[in-house]
């Protein structure tokens, strides 16, 4: 096995690895403004978690660039509109906008996404020398968010109209199918997305998320857990109310904002689940000083590392100072 895939292996099974496996989230923009930066972190710290690039059979139409300052039209058909280059844009106009989501059935299902090319991406995983997690697509929240907009998506999601019950399980039926084609491929992990939570709490009450969206994510779950894949989970916000249930329906790391939280309030799921970051992007990072850096790094390791189940990851995007994100493994480097 190599050595970074049993590091990784390690810290999601609580086996006491030697170190906590690295990460760093960049952005196009990053590039662009600290190329030297991300450069030199990246050599001095070699990440052992990397994305497998999206090799697909068939790519689906897109339009634009989504990075690019402009309009993007998504393989979805959904169109971002972005002001600011180096980073993804906004969904502005829903695709959907009848009451009862007749248009639902004319939205292109971009079927290109379903058939990665399994020899290519076997021969990236050959190659590679860290843990490949899957460029998988699957965001049911936000997806009905980018086809029928955020207001509507909530306030039906109370109401319940027949034609949006359709088009969520539509469109749960498509991403079971990304993810158990992903699933035959070599990938180590397969990737899950969605952002649930607020700067205070979650989107949704708590009882509409168990009763809607459990049953779809551990149906995710146990795709990948038959086919001996781990599952790594992404999402923003306020999200303390779902950690038990991502527990119970085995989801292996998720990649949450800890500090919006609280990372004492996280600190009863620690040896359950993997933390797969992150240190304070709203705060720390892009305006804390070196000790505020240490000083976070080690309140998730305190509270949250039982001989694993925390990945050393860190956001370098828009506001963030290089230098923090340095001795945030510098950091991680010294305590594990």
């Amino acid at each position: 096995m190599k050595d970074s895939v049993k590091l990784v292996a390690q810290t999601l099974d609580f086996e006491h690895p030697e170190r906590a496996p690295r990460q760093v989230w960049d952005v196009p923009w990053t590039y662009d403004v600290f190329p030297n930066e991300i450069a030199a972190l990246k050599k001095r710290f070699p990440e052992d978690i990397e994305w497998c690039p999206q090799l697909l059979l068939r790519q689906p139409e897109r339009q634009g660039e989504p990075t690019a300052v402009g309009v993007y039209v998504d393989e979805w058909g959904c169109r971002f509109e972005n002001r600011f280059k180096g980073i993804i844009g906004e969904v502005k106009e829903p695709l959907v906008r009848s009451d009862d989501w007749e248009e639902f059935g004319s939205v292109r299902f971009p079927d290109g996404l379903l058939r990665p090319d399994v020899d290519a991406v076997n021969a990236y995983c050959r190659e590679s020398d860290k843990f490949v997690l899957s460029c998988s697509t699957v965001r049911i929240f936000e997806r009905l968010q980018f086809i029928a907009g955020t207001e509507k998506v909530l306030m039906d999601l109370l109401i319940r109209p027949e034609g949006m019950t359709k088009a969520i399980g539509k469109l749960h039926a498509f991403f079971c199918e990304e993810l158990e084609a992903w699933a035959k491929t070599d990938v180590d992990g397969l990737f899950i997305q969605d952002d649930w939570g607020s700067q205070r709490s979650l989107i949704i009450s708590p009882a509409l998320w168990l009763e809607l969206f459990k049953p779809l994510y551990r149906d995710y779950a146990e795709i990948a857990a038959r086919k001996g894949k781990r599952v790594f989970m992404h999402s923003d916000g306020y999200i303390l109310d779902i950690f038990p249930h991502l527990i119970d329906i085995g989801i292996d790391a998720v990649n949450s904002q800890l500090f919006c939280m609280g990372v004492e309030n996280l600190r009863p799921f620690k040896g359950k689940i993997t933390f797969w970051g992150e240190i304070d992007r709203q705060g720390v990072l892009p305006s804390g000083s070196i000790e505020d850096v240490a000083s976070a790094v080690r309140s998730v390791k305190d509270n949250l590392w039982k001989d694993g189940g925390c990945i050393a990851q860190s956001d370098f995007g828009i506001g963030v100072k290089p230098e923090n994100v340095f001795h945030v493994f510098e950091t991680w480097e010294k305590i594990v």
